[in-house]
């Protein structure tokens, strides 16, 4: 998983990012932003697009932000909140449009 996005896009989704990003692979769930991990090409363009700072490369994600890993997992391998199915690998965000679910962690996570 070449990036992750943290907590600071919670409730607070700018967007920026998915603009940067060349192949399509930063999805829209309800409260956050999550980056495939596989369609990811370890570009690092959302990085520096990212006005809250949330985006990191996988291996320099502070030690209080590792949660984020398996979440960012979560939303594409296991069947989110009101769907059938994984997201799986659908080949790109604007395939299958924002998401009205988030993975366990991000759902749970409190109101600002």
């Amino acid at each position: 998983m070449p990036f992750v996005i943290t907590d600071a896009c919670i409730d607070n989704k700018d967007l920026s990012c998915i603009d940067e990003c060349p192949v399509d692979c930063i999805y829209e769930g309800q409260r956050r932003l999550y980056i495939h991990p596989v369609e990811c090409i370890d570009c690092g363009a959302c990085e520096p697009a990212c006005p809250v700072e949330a985006i990191y490369a996988d291996r320099k994600l502070p030690e209080d932000k590792q949660a984020f890993l398996a979440d960012n997992a979560q939303f594409f391998t296991m069947a989110l909140p009101d769907r059938d199915g994984p997201i799986g690998t659908p080949g790109g965000s604007q395939v299958i449009g924002p998401i009205a679910a988030d993975a366990e962690l991000t759902g749970n996570w409190p109101a600002a």
